[in-house]
């Protein structure tokens, strides 16, 4: 058995053993070990972590309750699960071109694209998108109506001390500080549930730019999934992003409330985003809707479904079998995980429908 030993020094984690040295680099944008940790520390110490793996690769939106689902799941089953957070655009490439087990998108596709490729998708939790920003002297409660938010990624809000920025924030002392618009230089789900948001609320937007997974942003700076994002918003005066609520928990960013529908400003929250998934009228049998801008006093505006994209026919049995086996596990004890790190867990009509089409999965013998 080999001697091993563990130490953290200058956000690297040093693993050492009789016969070998390696060093692991932490996430230090999230505080959370990247989704390779775990991998990398199996194949370092040859025995510490037995059983099957699974690949998957996509959403950073859904990578903080990923980590923790797959590191439970590992403990519990044995069962490895390595996961990139490169980004929804990147991880439904990667599913495409059959590098992984599975993908995970912000952004549903829709029903053409997944009966071409034989895949089904489906939402593993919901959450909102939080505008956060770093202005020296204001904390946390800025107020951005719609007007607010489109106008400073069109370019036409460019300082702090713009007097419409004023209007709706009379009371908070705002510096002459020019505002660096931050967006995701990836593909990406948030972006897509972001421009969807800025699409529904303003008609210029959805006219000349529209909603994607990546956009052509007429200003701005680009960062790398929700951690780069995050990491630019932190470090840089004067900026402004949209980020996954989880991230702006997680990182002590300030975060303001957002105009909803029904005139009130609501904070990204559990709650407010658990009331405007409430507020969905009808699902479709694909799950492929965003709800964006929903009704509802208590709504929060931007938020949006993750989703699961996997294939209908499972080429690999022991994958295969492993794949549907977490997907039962994901579907109950995953679920009861979400809460206390900012997620929705799916509600229950909607899971029995999830069931249904997990049995539908055929994996070759």
């Amino acid at each position: 058995m080999k001697k091993i030993s563990l130490k953290l020094q200058s956000g690297w984690l040093m693993l050492k053993t009789d016969m070998k040295t390696v060093l692991l680099k932490l996430n230090h944008t999230t505080g959370i070990l990247t989704g390779a940790l775990l991998i990398g520390f199996a194949l370092f110490t040859g025995n510490a972590i037995a059983g099957p793996m699974l690949n998957g690769a996509g959403s950073t939106f859904a990578y903080p309750f990923y980590t923790k689902w797959f590191y439970d799941y590992n403990k519990e089953t044995g069962v490895r699960i390595n996961y990139q957070a490169i980004g929804s655009g990147g991880g439904i490439q990667q599913l495409f071109a059959r590098v992984v087990d599975f993908g995970a998108s912000d952004k549903p596709l829709d029903e053409k694209t997944l009966n071409e490729h034989g895949l089904i998708q489906m939402p593993t939790a919901a959450g909102a998108v939080a505008i956060a920003y770093n202005i020296p002297g204001v904390g946390n409660g800025l107020k951005f109506t719609p007007d607010l938010i489109d106008d400073i990624y069109l370019g036409k809000i460019t300082n702090w001390s713009d007097p419409r920025i004023k209007a709706v924030n009379p009371d908070v002392k705002l510096p002459s500080l020019a505002i660096i618009p931050v967006h995701r230089s990836d593909g990406s789900g948030t972006t897509a549930i972001f421009t969807a948001y800025l699409s529904d609320v303003n008609k210029e937007w959805a006219k000349n730019i529209g909603h994607d997974l990546s956009v052509n942003w007429p200003v701005g700076i680009g960062g790398k999934g929700n951690p780069g994002v995050a990491g630019f918003i932190m470090k840089a005066r004067g900026s402004v992003g949209y980020v996954e609520f989880a991230y702006v928990l997680q990182n002590k960013i300030t975060y303001g409330p957002v105009e909803n529908k029904s005139g009130r400003f609501i904070l990204p929250s559990l709650d407010s985003a658990k009331d405007a998934a409430a507020a969905l009228n009808k699902i479709p049998p694909d799950f492929n809707v965003m709800f964006v801008n929903q009704p509802g006093v208590d709504s929060y505006p931007i938020a949006g479904f993750t989703y699961l994209i996997i294939y209908k026919n499972q080429t690999n049995p022991v994958r295969g079998k492993e794949l549907v086996k977490f997907l039962h596990w994901a579907y109950s004890k995953g679920q009861t995980m979400l809460a206390p790190l900012g997620y929705v867990s799916i509600p229950g009509n909607i899971i029995k429908r999830i069931k249904r089409e997990i049995k539908e999965i055929k994996i070759k013998e």
